[in-house]
């Protein structure tokens, strides 16, 4: 019996591994996996970021990736935002302006501690007034740097450096994606907390593949060049686009 515990433990936590998605080595406040920023635009929004983290402690990240592996954006950025580590431990005052070009994709994630401040109606405005009308006429870099002012305008408290209003062609337009992600995670929920007050091996081996996931995640040793998250986390705050 307990070589088949085992035995399951070890299927699940490769399920599991084979799920994660692969995230790019964070080496920087912009870390560029897709290559659509010069390399003189990034150097001025690394310090432009880092400028801003020393005087408010808000850690801002500019993340371009080459895929999403098929993966929701919204799921992406949260678990990116995890394993980074972006923001202030346990003040989780972190935000990822994360850019999917090949998937034509782009999101802010906020985490806990500047959802306040970063609403989400504010991130989707910015997305749709600052940053996708770049993007739409293909210049990349533009819609980069202008959502990066907006974004610190809006952390900084400027109300004109992020209006919610959204343009008319982006009105009415929800992704039916995010609720259906929200119905799965409660029913995953729900069936877990269910599971917790049965005896037997299940909840040993379900909490044991998710303590082997989330290592496996941490392990990967996602700093680097001099930059590390704070250990900040994310619960989903913010707002995505497409063009």
């Amino acid at each position: 019996m307990r070589r088949l515990a085992l035995a399951l433990v070890f299927v699940i936590c490769g399920a599991a591994q084979a799920a994660a998605p692969s995230f790019p080595p964070l080496t920087g406040r912009v870390v560029d996996q897709a290559n659509i920023l010069p390399d003189a635009t990034e150097r001025e929004l690394s310090a432009k970021l880092e400028a801003h983290e020393r005087a408010t402690g808000h850690q801002l990240v500019v993340a371009t990736v080459a895929s999403l592996d098929g993966r929701d954006i919204a799921e992406y950025g949260v678990e990116l935002g995890r394993a980074w580590g972006i923001g202030q431990k346990e003040k989780d005052t972190g935000a990822i302006l994360l850019v999917a070009p090949n998937d034509r994709e782009v999101r802010i994630e906020v985490g806990y501690g500047l959802e306040g401040i970063l609403t989400d109606a504010r991130s989707r405005g910015i997305i749709e007034n600052s940053i996708l009308p770049s993007f739409r006429a293909g210049q990349m870099d533009t819609g980069v740097v202008a959502g990066v002012e907006a974004i610190l305008g809006a952390l900084r408290g400027d109300p004109d450096a992020a209006p919610t209003a959204i343009p008319d062609a982006a009105r009415g337009e929800g992704d039916p994606r995010e609720y259906i992600g929200l119905l799965i995670a409660f029913l995953i929920i729900a069936w877990l907390r269910r599971g917790r007050r049965r005896r037997g091996i299940w909840p040993l081996v379900l909490g044991g593949a998710s303590v082997w996931h989330s290592g496996s995640r941490r392990s990967g040793g996602f700093g680097g060049g001099g930059f590390r998250g704070g250990g900040g986390s994310f619960g989903g705050g913010g707002a995505s686009g497409k063009w």
